[in-house]
């Protein structure tokens, strides 16, 4: 199958490209390197060093002997965007273009601008190319577990069957979005679902926990073909802060009470959904959802699981929370349509061990202490 996988530098996206074109399918990559500039803007820099994109493709032919095609170029030219499908004519797309920092969106209101109108319109000019090109094209969108909140009932699949007043109906699950990037996952689950139902697209929005991990049977194969590792207060995860603070000998730095639970899922199982996703694809008008994910944690027991399972003595320590969130809540998440499809999930216990605590202690002399710390307050409209 012919795949194009927009934001196919990042974090996921590379990785995901490196596993469908490993697994026969004929990819290609599209990004505008957006993802570094933030980088440059924040004075940060992943862990794990990472090549640009022409060294990973080379470096993929040079182990794989398989061709990877780029196109560089942004998702707001339509042009650009229209020209990038026709040639390569994809019969499935990826859609990870888009800025993913719940942090960065809430830094100020530039910001939250930015990333409302490079994700929603992004995402609008994929919609409409799938439309006027080739409609049987199979969208498959990453969304975020963070389109719904933290509701106190059962998180459904996508869809929900509700009664009131006698009546019945079918409904997407009510969305309670926890920040301006949240938000525009939202935007575009329901622009999504639109498409289907009035152009007869064929969507899957996959809506993803937190994912941890930075190796892959792929990357493994060559160090210029390593994906990055974020642990800043702004991109990086909760899991990522505490491995590092584990491994300098530093306090877990728990926001709040630690109540916060989230699902989350191994970077080999995000991959492997992806390919899931695009070998059983949607029906034309159908928007399919699945909840991306295999296990749930809230931050208290992530801490408490990298001190029992990290080999030193590790410290605890609670910080005042920046996010506005509920800290101690119900969650409980349907999850069952990728393990359907035959996903076969990794334990993070086991993860741990295997690569998180050995990657950082190779790169832990790379760590800048200051980025550790929260910068952003979702309370001010307006942070240092």
């Amino acid at each position: 199958m012919r795949v194009l996988v927009l934001g196919g530098d990042g974090y996921l996206g590379w990785p995901t490209a490196l596993h469908l074109s490993d697994c026969g399918h004929e990819v290609a990559v599209l990004d505008n390197f957006a993802r570094r500039r933030y980088d440059e803007e924040l004075g940060s820099q992943s862990l794990v060093p990472i090549e640009d994109l022409k060294v990973r493709v080379a470096a993929w032919k040079e182990v794989s002997g398989k061709e990877i095609p780029m196109y560089v170029g942004d998702l707001l030219d339509a042009d650009f965007l229209y020209r990038a499908v026709r040639e390569f004519e994809p019969e499935a797309i990826i859609h990870f273009g888009e800025q993913r920092a719940a942090p960065y969106s809430m830094i100020d209101r530039e910001h939250a601008v930015y990333t409302q109108h490079n994700n929603v319109i992004g995402n609008l000019n994929v919609m409409y190319a799938i439309a006027e090109i080739n409609p049987e094209i199979h969208l498959v969108k990453l969304g975020t577990m963070g389109e719904y909140g933290t509701p106190n009932i059962d998180i459904e699949e996508g869809w929900i069957e509700i009664e009131h007043n006698g009546r019945k109906d079918r409904m997407l699950y009510p969305k309670k979005a926890g920040s301006f990037y949240h938000l525009t996952k939202v935007h575009d689950s329901h622009n999504i679902e639109f498409g289907c139902r009035i152009w007869g697209m064929r969507a899957t929005d996959l809506n993803q926990g937190i994912v941890y991990g930075q190796q892959t049977e792929q990357t493994t194969r060559d160090p210029r073909l390593a994906t990055r590792f974020d642990y800043d207060a702004v991109f990086g995860t909760v899991l990522n802060r505490f491995v590092i603070q584990a491994a300098l000998g530093q306090p877990l730095t728990v926001y709040g009470k630690g109540g916060q639970t989230r699902g989350m899922l191994d970077i080999r199982d995000t991959v492997e959904c992806l390919r899931l996703a695009v070998e059983n694809p949607a029906e034309r008008g159908e928007f399919r959802v699945f909840n991306q994910m295999t296990e749930s944690f809230s931050v208290k027991q992530l801490a408490e699981l990298v001190a029992d399972t990290y080999p030193g003595p590790v410290q605890i320590d609670y910080l005042e929370n920046p996010r506005w969130e509920l800290e101690e809540h119900y969650y409980n998440v349907k999850h069952t349509g990728l393990l359907e499809l035959g996903l076969k999930p990794h334990l993070l216990s086991d993860t741990l061990i295997e690569s998180l605590f050995p990657i950082v202690e190779e790169n832990k002399h790379r760590v800048d202490m200051e980025k550790l710390f929260p910068s952003v307050k979702w309370s001010s409209a307006k942070n240092a």
